[in-house]
């Protein structure tokens, strides 16, 4: 997806992590966007979801593999996808990008900013900045679900169905918050961290993820059923979790999956993924 912005992103990745261009060129996620009706509505939305992001991150991991080789984690793209402090890179005027990596938005806000001396952002400018900033679930007019590996057909519609499940039903939303409202930050953060490499059995509290997944996808379920949109077949929007049902149902991640196969019938090659995985 070739954007201006890119070229100095490129440019200044490097200088300053390890995973910045592994991010950009090397992941691919599937991403929901979720409305709210009001401040109230999306304080309470957002917290829930970053809160329970990590119970996506496990049941939609699917990156299990670098350079044709297992990499130790089992989502990859969530362990290089982790940057909510970044600098600024670019300001757009016009259709042309200024480079200005390595500034903070602060620095431009107060008028020091070396590339564009005395000028101050506009609300534009802001948006822009925070669409380089990658956390888990990014507030904009809408929130930005992020935590999931991209995966085959089947499983993108059940990222929207999962969410729409937990936060578009006011009874599952509340009974979703009581599952993460005891997790202090020390948790919820320790929690994040575990996830990538160890999906469903991470832990928070006397609690293993799996054991949080299978509530939340429950809850899931439940508030799909209540919202009552049926298809020309007479059927539910549960039936889009059904891929999720079948992760559960086996105790393990997608990447695990892979990871068998790996070293089983696929002898060592991620190249059968190619064919068993396309779509």
């Amino acid at each position: 997806m070739p954007k201006g912005r890119y070229n100095i992103m490129t440019n200044y990745m490097p200088k300053v992590g390890r995973y910045g261009l592994d991010m950009m060129y090397r992941t691919c996620t599937v991403q929901t966007n979720l409305d709210f009706s009001s401040e109230k509505d999306m304080v309470k939305k957002l917290r829930v979801s970053l809160a329970l992001q990590p119970v996506a991150t496990a049941l939609f991991a699917n990156s299990p593999f670098t350079e044709g080789k297992p990499n130790g984690f089992l989502s990859f793209r969530s362990e290089v996808d982790y940057a909510l402090d970044v600098p600024m890179y670019f300001v757009k005027r016009g259709e042309s990008y200024i480079d200005v990596a390595g500034s903070s938005f602060r620095a431009f806000f107060d008028g020091r900013n070396n590339s564009l001396p005395g000028e101050r952002p506009t609300l534009s400018d802001w948006a822009n900045h925070l669409s380089t900033i990658f956390p888990e679930v990014r507030l904009k007019r809408y929130l930005e679900m992020r935590g999931a590996d991209g995966g085959p057909w089947s499983r993108l519609p059940a990222l929207p169905a999962f969410w729409v499940g937990l936060l578009y039903d006011d009874t599952s939303l509340d009974a979703a918050w009581d599952v993460a409202k005891r997790w202090n930050a020390h948790e919820r953060q320790a929690l994040r961290d575990d996830v990538p490499r160890l999906g469903f059995k991470a832990r928070i509290g006397n609690r293993y993820l799996f054991e949080v997944a299978k509530e939340c996808l429950a809850l899931a379920h439940a508030g799909l059923r209540r919202r009552g949109r049926i298809d020309h077949a007479g059927r539910d929007e549960t039936r889009h979790l059904e891929p999720l049902d079948r992760i559960i149902d086996c105790g393990r991640t997608p990447a695990e999956e892979m990871l068998e196969k790996f070293n089983g019938p696929w002898r060592g090659s991620v190249e059968p993924a190619y064919v068993e995985y396309a779509f």
